[in-house]
């Protein structure tokens, strides 16, 4: 379902003309974004319960560590971008096309993916080099770096304060900043005279708020609650909800409640099916 959605949207942003605006395009990596982090995860523990493979090598690990890491961080950056273009579309109409023009996109985008590979190379090289000397069983679906630094010999204090940190820049942070920006956005939208209009902007914010909800809340619920107080069962039910949920939900929720996509969707079936006939 995820890679159908996903891989559906990126095309269909691609081929429709009319959905060649800033919004689309961040919307398409969005999409692509979930298409990869899918499949780092999935696979690997789809595997493990079909075949019951369960084993992974180190390499491995730290492979599906650096791809899931850059890709959550990335993402979480990415939304707060979209934040700013409904914020700017709906408060600032008439300054849409200077402030978010396409090379305002292709920075943000960079720097999504930027911010979120560095930040992935240093925890991966971290867990990679810490000594490891207890049981190599992980207590997870997948990779997750607090599950292995539970297996590992040294003391990890001071790296936990560096997650919780980290968790501060690519979780917190934009969280606050896309509150502020659909708080502002909702009160210009509840002082709009067009019905219609504030139809509109209210479907397209309750969408945005809802992918958030689903991402960033799990993620600040495992890496902000205390470690004595969270169960291995507990990290696993949480984690299903940013590795396996939102990835099926995004494009259901951007593409079933967005009549310009449906629009779009029967714009491109149309083309295909004279090309055939």
């Amino acid at each position: 379902m995820a890679l159908t959605g996903n891989l559906s949207m990126v095309l269909l942003i691609l081929l429709d003309a009319q959905l060649h605006t800033p919004m689309y395009f961040l919307l398409s990596q969005l999409s692509l974004m979930d298409l990869i982090y899918i499949c780092t995860t999935v696979p690997k523990m789809a595997s493990g319960f079909l075949f019951g493979n369960k084993s992974i090598s180190f390499i491995g690990c730290g492979v599906q560590c650096f791809f899931f890491v850059t890709l959550a961080g990335s993402e979480g950056l990415l939304l707060m971008s979209m934040s700013y273009d409904r914020y700017v579309a709906i408060c600032f109409p008439l300054h849409y096309p200077i402030r978010m023009n396409r090379r305002v996109c292709v920075l943000m985008i960079l720097g999504s993916w930027s911010m979120g590979v560095v930040n992935s190379c240093a925890h991966t090289v971290y867990v990679l080099h810490i000594p490891y000397c207890r049981s190599r069983a992980i207590d997870h679906f997948f990779c997750d770096i607090p599950a292995m630094l539970t297996l590992a010999c040294r003391d990890t204090r001071v790296y936990e304060y560096i997650v919780f940190f980290n968790t501060f820049i690519f979780v917190l942070f934009p969280f606050i900043i896309i509150l502020a920006s659909y708080g502002k956005v909702l009160l210009a939208v509840y002082r709009m005279s067009s019905q219609e209009g504030r139809k509109k902007a209210y479907s397209t914010c309750s969408a945005h708020l809802t992918v958030v909800t689903f991402y960033y809340v799990p993620f600040a619920y495992i890496f902000l609650h205390p470690k004595s107080l969270r169960s291995p069962a507990e990290e696993k039910l949480v984690a299903v909800f940013y590795t396996i949920l939102t990835p099926v939900l995004n494009p259901v929720i951007y593409s079933l409640r967005n009549k310009e996509v449906l629009g779009a969707l029967r714009r491109v079936a149309g083309k295909f099916c004279s090309k055939a006939l």
